[in-house]
């Protein structure tokens, strides 16, 4: 038995999901495919910042454009933290594609001129 907390909807429901993945706490189907997933294969967006040669700014946000493994986390950030762009950079500029072989590009999410 695993306990989650729906994290879909502002309500927070209690999920608890079995061995035969029966989803109970849920309010909604999409509790029950949220459960389904957190016990199965759990996945994450990625957000962080690489460095920027900049006038402006020395940091520039970055995120993951498709969900990866929970537990592949750690490994995309080391990838990230290698890299150091240039400006002029736009918003959803491709930094990385297809980290590690996960099928997710990192993308810049803020346009930055000079």
């Amino acid at each position: 038995m695993s306990k989650f907390i729906c994290i879909i909807c502002p309500k927070g429901c209690h999920l608890e999901v079995d061995d035969n993945l029966k989803v109970t706490g849920n309010s909604c189907k999409r509790g029950e495919t949220y459960g389904i997933s957190e016990a199965t294969n759990p996945v994450r967006m990625v957000t962080s910042t690489v460095k920027i040669k900049s006038d402006f700014i020395t940091r520039l946000p970055v995120r993951t454009d498709q969900p990866i493994p929970k537990n592949r986390i750690f490994d995309v950030m080391a990838e990230i933290n290698k890299i150091e762009v240039v400006a002029p950079v736009k918003i959803k500029d491709v930094l990385i594609a297809n980290v590690l072989g996960l099928g997710s590009n990192i993308i810049a999410t803020r346009t930055v001129e000079k």
